[in-house]
């Protein structure tokens, strides 16, 4: 974890899902905290047992990030999770079978 000295903490959160579930926490951490320091303090590792942390695979708000991104107060961290099926690949499935019809 990056060590802060100024003494000031931002508030983050941070959020997985799975399809059966999701979870979103809170935290107040110090203000040099790093993506990676986020996750580790959410806890959620512990709360999933197919969690994985892929640094390929992490965001803030929607958009790609790193582990070692230094955060921001307000920040929304977000893991991803691998996807099942090529998002193109179904909305070309599904063009075909709608124009069959």
């Amino acid at each position: 974890m990056t060590v802060d000295n100024s003494g000031q903490n931002i508030r983050v959160e941070v959020v997985y899902a799975t399809p059966e579930r999701q979870e979103l926490v809170a935290l107040e951490i110090p203000a040099s905290s790093t993506l990676e320091d986020a996750v580790k303090q959410s806890g959620l590792a512990g709360m999933f047992d197919d969690f994985e942390l892929d640094p390929s695979r992490v965001g803030i708000f929607g958009k790609k990030s790193t582990l070692d991104q230094v955060l921001r107060d307000g920040d929304r961290v977000e893991i991803y999770r691998p996807l099942i099926a090529d998002p193109k690949e179904v909305r070309r499935q599904r063009a075909l079978m709608q124009s069959k019809t």
